[in-house]
């Protein structure tokens, strides 16, 4: 089974490729625009099942289809709002609301397996999801605020107050611009899907960081580079040495 990822947001397609190869499916490409899409699709033999994002960088992703017969079985990821989602049950689509759940993608590609010798007859139309689309907003809605408990009590942080997050002894951490650290119930991974990427971006497999926190950024060693945050000094914050060229285009 050949399979690919079209999602502009490069943590999402990496974390989605992850999840699917715990279930052994293996990923043969993943894109990044429709005019990427494109150009690869005119180039290569196609692939048997697609895991698409709606909205890319350079537009919606049915702008693939209008220049590109596309056969692949479709599996939608998307943010978008349950009205929007009568769209994929019309056309016999799967979808998969973000950020994703494992047991949910499992499901998917299981249905997708079951179903596949009849998954190329079905006829997608476009037109009409589009038409649905645009009475529901493209944007994103990206998580706001998180709750941690505090001995009896909930207390909610919002994202503008978190410098950053952080992973220490298989727990995950905010470290907010008071200086106080809270534990919170999820994962770097999660994280990757439910911050705005305009604002947090991970740098390495330690640090989640909020780009209004970094007060300077030093030349490290091994071609790496070292944050100072405004508040946050526990520990060295380093960029890992794969993640500077992403981390450099993020900060423009």
């Amino acid at each position: 089974m050949k399979v690919i990822i079209i999602e502009d947001e490069k943590p999402s397609a990496r974390r989605l490729q992850r999840m699917l190869d715990k279930l052994n499916v293996p990923v043969d490409q993943m894109l990044h625009s429709v005019e990427e899409s494109i150009e690869w699709f005119q180039n290569n033999v196609h692939p048997d099942l697609i895991f698409l994002d709606i909205q890319l960088s350079d537009g919606l992703s049915f702008e693939i289809f209008d220049t590109i017969k596309i056969k692949s079985s479709i599996i939608f990821t998307t943010a978008f709002d349950e009205y929007a989602l009568q769209a994929f049950k019309l056309n016999s689509i799967d979808y998969l609301l973000k950020p994703i759940d494992d047991e949910e993608l499992e499901v998917a590609v299981n249905k997708y397996k079951e179903l596949k010798p009849k998954a190329k007859n079905v006829q997608l139309n476009f037109d009409d999801i589009k038409k649905l689309l645009s009475n529901s907003p493209v944007e994103r809605e990206y998580k706001k605020r998180f709750t941690t408990k505090i001995g009896q009590h909930l207390k909610m942080i919002s994202v503008d107050e978190i410098e950053c997050f952080y992973s220490e002894n298989k727990g995950t951490y905010a470290h907010t611009i008071e200086g106080r650290d809270y534990l919170l119930d999820t994962t770097l991974e999660k994280l990757e899907e439910e911050l705005s990427p305009k604002m947090f971006f991970r740098i390495s497999r330690k640090y989640y960081i909020n780009i209004n926190a970094i007060k300077d950024i030093i030349s490290y060693t091994n071609s790496r580079l070292q944050l100072k945050l405004n508040n946050y000094k526990e520990q060295e914050v380093i960029v890992a040495r794969e993640r500077v060229k992403d981390f450099k285009l993020w900060l423009e």
